[in-house]
């Protein structure tokens, strides 16, 4: 379990890439070090790859080569994150049993990727966000991912996407 402070904690939010490095960079440049970066998995690259670009992951479904943990919960002041790639809690994106797992950890915060579809919904007090694909969006949407920004009281989500 990782664990920072509560200041004014900024992260990017990013999914399913498919060995699309290029996106990746194009999103890590555009913040700076103070930035947490999270990738809710098929980044498709390896553990190394995504350590050197500062990328904190954990296996998709497409990740075979890979050693990252299906999970993580992660601690950020008053607020606790539950992060996975969703094809193992999430059937027929019921965003329920994605709620239900990070309830599991006392978190209440739900990132996952998987549907390639960007959702935003709280379900039963717990915020469920994906950020879509950086590849292709299934809806059709142009790629996209998130920033949140937690803060000591409340937060900011905005949806990004790519040309």
């Amino acid at each position: 379990m990782y664990n920072k402070s509560m200041q004014d904690v900024r992260i990017v939010i990013t999914s399913d890439s498919h060995r699309n490095k290029d996106r990746l960079l194009k999103v890590r440049s555009q913040y700076d070090s103070s930035w947490i970066f999270l990738d809710c998995g098929d980044s498709c690259l390896s553990d190394k790859e995504m350590k050197q670009m500062g990328i904190l992951s954990v296996q998709g479904n497409n990740d075979w080569y890979s050693a990252f943990p299906s999970y993580r919960v992660l601690e950020y002041g008053k607020h606790c994150i539950y992060m996975t790639h969703g094809h193992n809690v999430m059937f027929f994106n019921r965003y329920d049993m994605l709620a239900k797992e990070a309830k599991k950890y006392g978190c209440d915060i739900a990132l996952c990727g998987h549907s390639h579809i960007p959702h935003e919904e709280v379900v039963d007090g717990i915020l469920c966000l994906n950020p879509g694909s950086l590849l292709r969006n299934r809806d059709l949407s142009d790629p996209s991912y998130l920033t949140l920004i937690l803060h000591e009281e409340g937060m900011d989500i905005q949806k990004h996407t790519l040309k």
